[in-house]
């Protein structure tokens, strides 16, 4: 079976997968006809043992309570809450899209979410499988994680990156890394079959394409000081600097980077430092300060500052979506990003106002193709939101653990 990209996620679901069930996404042939129907037996295109293909995406929430170390996974389209390992003290919880990555002192935990997507480009396929616990990488708190469909890299604090076979962690095990030679400055980020990493030269930072051996196959002629912070976009790859950002991406097989200047100085706590976006999306947020937030809009090659009020977390959609803040007054707030005006609000959402969790750890806004996920921890809920729909609060969602560390799976 295969999923058409503009399959409508939740109203229509069921319609549609009986209507791909019946005719697929295949177009007819040049001569009119249609393409051979393949036989029962044959495997299907999409195919993947133990997964079950689906229309619509398969979200699920990775959840855990530092302080206990409960760890659950929320199914968002079932409801239903699965009980995973305890994993006590994490200060982090990334995510690949499918696999959770919780930091804590004593190693990165690794969780098969069971759910993920695979973009062919014309065509997506949406994927559900039993969540497991994979194990442990043998990494510290401070340690970056990123990945792609082939290799998970893991820098640490000093530089070291470890790669780990992405297809055996799929398998529910962890195999034997190997090791990149050299050292680098922050994350390195795989893309396009290799490796994006910044490494120190004679006191600058060079960007660098590495193979996945380790070896250097490229070096972009462009200057980035202090690197910090990126995100993979559907156009290439947002790598964060003192003065704005590099767009990294190929054309005709060699490797480009393009500067995204902010077009004026700005003082270092006010740079974007990290990213967040709707995965693939080409429209990214990130803190401008205390009091406002960065708009990163790749396709316009353009940066818009938007001024709210106190920011405890950003994001948005893009593609004419609001910009989604979390303000200290607990509440989530729309704005317009053009104009910078204030579209909407919600009521408080958050029980208590905005503590932190343990070690700094903030809520966080969770975007997808129709909903944002916005989570109270002392509260023990997470709240959906129709973003489309003046901050409708679509569900909510009763936990039996504190949700201070949360990641969106299934995108």
């Amino acid at each position: 079976m295969t999923v058409c990209r503009n399959v409508t996620p939740w109203a229509s679901a069921a319609l549609t997968l009986a209507a791909l069930l019946a005719t697929g996404c295949a177009a007819d042939k040049a001569d009119g006809s249609r393409p051979a129907v393949s036989s029962p037996s044959a495997t299907p295109h999409g195919y993947v043992e133990g997964a079950q293909e689906a229309a619509e995406q398969q979200s699920r929430l990775l959840l855990n309570d530092p302080g206990s170390g409960s760890t659950r996974v929320l199914d968002l389209i079932t409801g239903k809450v699965h009980t995973t390992a305890q994993v006590k003290g994490a200060v982090r919880l990334g995510t690949d899209g499918r696999f959770g990555y919780l930091h804590a002192s004593g190693g990165i935990h690794v969780l098969d979410s069971g759910a993920w997507m695979v973009d062919h480009g014309d065509h997506v396929h949406y994927y559900s499988a039993a969540v497991r616990d994979v194990g442990e990488l043998p990494a510290r708190s401070r340690a970056q994680v990123r990945g792609d469909a082939a290799v998970t890299a893991v820098t640490d604090g000093e530089g070291r990156t470890l790669l780990y076979d992405r297809g055996k962690l799929e398998k529910g095990r962890i195999a034997s890394p190997r090791t990149l030679p050299g050292t680098y400055t922050g994350a390195v980020v795989p893309y396009e079959e290799h490796l994006l990493a910044f490494a120190d030269n004679g006191g600058t930072t060079e960007l660098v394409v590495l193979d996945r051996t380790g070896e250097r196959v490229a070096a972009p002629d462009v200057e980035c000081e202090q690197p910090r912070g990126d995100a993979v976009t559907r156009r290439g790859v947002i790598l964060g600097c003192a003065d704005g950002a590099l767009l990294v991406r190929t054309e005709d097989g060699a490797f480009t980077a393009e500067e995204i200047p902010y077009g004026k100085d700005v003082p270092a706590r006010e740079r974007a430092t990290s990213f967040r976006q709707r995965p693939g999306s080409d429209t990214l947020t990130a803190p401008a300060g205390s009091d406002a937030v960065w708009v990163l809009d790749v396709t316009e090659r353009t940066w818009t500052r938007v001024d709210t009020g106190p920011v405890v977390a950003a994001n948005t959609a893009g593609e004419g979506s609001p910009l989604l803040v979390l303000e200290s007054d607990g509440s989530l707030h729309g704005y317009d990003i053009a104009t910078g005006k204030r579209t909407a609000r919600t009521k408080p959402l958050l029980t208590g106002g905005t503590r932190t969790g343990a070690k700094g750890s903030a809520p966080v806004i969770e975007v997808d193709r129709s909903r944002a996920y916005v989570n109270d921890p002392e509260g023990k809920k997470v709240f959906e939101i129709d973003y489309n729909d003046g901050l409708r609060i679509a569900r909510s969602f009763d936990l039996d653990v504190k949700p201070v560390l949360m990641a969106e799976t299934g995108r």
